[in-house]
């Protein structure tokens, strides 16, 4: 028996030794969107998942080639200028009967200076009713969905610096394009890139600079015979994913799977690295739940009820809308919240309703309505869909890296770190007390006991609200002589919310 006891302790010790090895955050910001840093939460603290607050509304599609249709909205920085792209096109759902208004579907732009205050301006590309007076970009292919983004890449050709995946089954798939200047779009090539899917939804790409590939998110259906010639969907809306080297080979196909969620349809995807720490994949889907007839349409006459039933788009009845979150490090395992980032909301008949809170892809920095107050994160989000003259894309806003904190109450409560590696000379913190709330940190060692002149006892009363408070003790905030050795960070934490730390210099 000692030989075989001797074997397995030889299997054992690699696998014991990879187990506790420590993470390496090097000078990154981490985030609370997944519980990765997380060894313990002990006492009354908690993983909270926060809500945007809504603000005014951004766009009104109520030009003629927009309409209640518009939507799949894309949003991001580009230096000094914000831009904006969605579907134009118009919804007439009547009892028994879906229209598509007048006219076939485009693609608009819109810009601002602000992200606030939107202009939609003449671009004079594409003719609607004999004029080109207009802010549209694109007819044609691809304009059910066409998400831009900006290619970061190095390597990046300057007549292909904006990309964009567009494209429905009927038509072939997704198709790849390309432009110089975000404005005037063309095929980089005749056929589509992607052709295994389903593809009625917002399929995006973008320049993953962490794995130094390009990364797609496409709808799929589970189960579903998703070909030109034949579609059948079935089963449940997901999502799959892939990467590329050029764009336009795409391969490494995985359907995305989540750490504790049940099975649900998403309709949306809207993933992408999160600007301040890249390494970190945010999505914020559309949930689709099918919960009955909503109060607007409870209203109708018994014989409209009936006819609207019998058609094929009950959905606009009986669907609702709404928006998540999810986070991840390998694009593929996703940790979802299982409750609603952004519910369908109070107030108006409409907000209960199919295609209410479908997010744009992509979050912006933008400056606060508060003077003096730090700039926050803005989204946008769909309202008024479907029913109306035209709908509305509202802005929300949110604490820079505020999605989820590590929150207490004045009870108390802790959170232990899993043992790291880090680079820096100080700690900071993302944090928001109460006047009377705290949060004190200590340094540990990988064993777990606190390093002299880093302990809970050395540690003041840390108290605000900050993006970037720097952690102090006794002796001062430097933590130079800690780095590159493994450590634990233990945070008590009274009526406080931690939403992220980063060790910088």
């Amino acid at each position: 028996m000692k030989p075989l006891l001797a074997f397995l302790a030889c299997l054992s010790a690699p696998t014991l030794l990879i187990a506790s090895e420590p993470i390496d955050i090097g000078s990154r910001r981490e985030l609370f969107v997944d519980d990765l840093l997380i060894d313990k939460l002990s006492g009354e603290a908690e993983l909270r998942l926060h809500h945007p607050t809504p603000r005014e509304v951004a766009i009104v599609h109520d030009a003629p080639w927009e309409g209640s249709g518009s939507g799949y909205h894309t949003v991001f920085q580009d230096g000094d200028l914000y831009r904006l792209y969605h579907r134009g096109s118009h919804l007439e759902v009547t009892p028994g009967k879906l229209g598509s208004g007048d006219h076939p579907p485009f693609y608009c732009y819109a810009e601002s200076k602000d992200g606030i205050q939107w202009t939609k301006p003449e671009l004079g590309i594409v003719e609607f009713h004999d004029s080109k007076k207009n802010n549209i970009i694109l007819e044609g292919l691809g304009t059910h969905n066409f998400a831009p983004f900006k290619d970061t890449n190095p390597d990046c050709s300057p007549e292909a610096r904006y990309k964009a995946l567009g494209g429905i089954m009927s038509e072939g798939g997704l198709f790849a394009f390309q432009s110089a200047d975000a404005i005037h779009w063309s095929l980089i090539r005749d056929k589509p890139v992607i052709t295994k899917g389903a593809f009625d939804s917002q399929n995006l790409a973008f320049w993953d600079a962490t794995i130094g590939k390009y990364r797609c998110y496409f709808r799929i259906f589970t189960g579903g015979v998703t070909t030109k010639a034949e579609w059948k969907p079935t089963g449940v809306r997901a999502i799959r994913t892939g990467t590329s080297s050029d764009f336009l080979n795409w391969g490494d196909e995985a359907d995305l799977t989540y750490v504790d969620s049940p099975q649900e349809q998403l309709y949306t995807n809207q993933i992408a690295p999160y600007y301040r720490a890249p390494h970190i994949l945010i999505g914020m889907p559309s949930r689709y739940i099918e919960r009955g007839w909503s109060e607007s349409m409870r209203a109708l006459p018994d014989r409209e009820k009936r006819e609207l039933r019998a058609s094929a788009h009950e959905r606009y009845g009986t669907a609702l809308t709404e928006g998540l979150l999810m986070a991840s490090r390998d694009g593929v395992l996703f940790k979802r919240w299982n409750e609603a980032f952004l519910r369908p909301g109070i107030g108006r008949p409409g907000s209960w309703q199919y295609g209410q809170q479908y997010i744009a892809w992509n979050v912006v920095e933008t400056a606060s309505s508060l003077p003096g107050a730090p700039h926050e994160l803005s989204l946008y989000a769909t309202e008024d869909y479907w029913h109306g003259k035209g709908g509305t894309l509202r802005r929300y806003t949110l604490r820079m890296d505020g999605f989820v904190s590590i929150n207490a109450p004045m009870k108390g409560g802790e959170f232990l770190s899993r043992p790291l590696n880090f680079t820096g000379s100080k700690l900071t913190m993302n944090f928001a007390t109460s006047a009377a709330g705290s949060v004190r940190v200590e340094i540990q060692d990988a064993s777990g006991e606190p390093i002299e002149g880093f302990s809970l006892a050395d540690c003041p009363e840390q108290f605000g609200d900050s993006l970037n408070h720097v952690v102090t003790w006794k002796d001062g905030a430097d933590v130079t002589s800690l780095s590159g050795n493994p450590v634990r960070l233990r945070f008590v934490l009274n009526d406080a919310d931690l939403y992220s730390l980063q060790f910088a210099e």
